[in-house]
């Protein structure tokens, strides 16, 4: 059977971008395609509309908080995407993403933009050891070796469910991936091409951004290690 797909896309002023994001995702495949406008101040909102996407508001500022009010819209779908609006991911290789999926071999699939150089040096310094960082501490104490904290991944719609996310802000990946190991889900991960986003990241791209997600992403994985 043709698998159910939905695709949450979180969008904080991607006005620049979010229309290449749309244009390059195989649109004939997909239930839906959420983009989540997260307090943008710029024109991301009607961008998306124009471009075909289903657009939902969260005023609430941080990427876990976005994501979770997509999925509060995703009702009846198999299979759900988690995709950038800066146009760094590419969005046509969703295929090869949930292919673990629909041949039955995972239930969540990590794109690691850590396996390709070219993908690996598009990637900031900061972010590039920070994911070095975390993935180590995740395999020292959840026994699982993944090599990225990628934005680009896909998941069976029950086991989203399963396991139950509330993150609101940086730890929202790293939450994923935890819980996935705890839940005992099968997990597989596949290299995926990766660029230089349009604009500047709102995370890695400024000091106190790279030290707030640092700092939360430590957290979590520490704060997972005590329940």
């Amino acid at each position: 059977m043709t698998p159910i797909i939905s695709v949450i896309i979180p969008a904080y002023n991607e006005e620049n971008s979010i229309g290449r994001v749309l244009n390059d995702l195989p649109k004939e495949k997909l239930k839906e395609i959420i983009v989540v406008n997260n307090a943008s101040t710029d024109n991301t909102a009607e961008v998306a509309r124009i471009n075909g996407a289903t657009v939902v508001e969260e005023r609430r500022r941080g990427y876990g908080a976005a994501c979770l009010r997509g999925i509060s819209v995703v009702s009846d779908s198999d299979i759900v995407v988690f995709v950038d609006g800066d146009y760094s991911d590419y969005p046509e290789e969703l295929d090869q993403l949930i292919k673990p999926i629909t041949e039955n071999r995972a239930d969540f699939v990590l794109g690691s933009r850590m396996i390709y150089p070219e993908s690996r040096e598009a990637l900031l310094p900061q972010a590039r050891y920070g994911n070095k960082l975390a993935t180590f501490l995740i395999y020292i104490f959840f026994g699982y070796r993944f090599t990225d904290l990628g934005p680009f991944r896909a998941i069976r719609f029950d086991s989203l469910k399963q396991i139950n996310m509330v993150d609101t802000d940086f730890g929202w990946t790293v939450e994923m991936q935890i819980k996935a190991i705890k839940n005992n889900l099968r997990i597989e991960e596949i290299p995926v091409h990766y660029r230089k986003r349009i604009g500047i990241s709102k995370i890695t791209g400024t000091i106190s951004g790279t030290f707030k997600a640092g700092a939360k992403i430590m957290y979590t994985i520490f704060k997972y290690l005590l329940v």
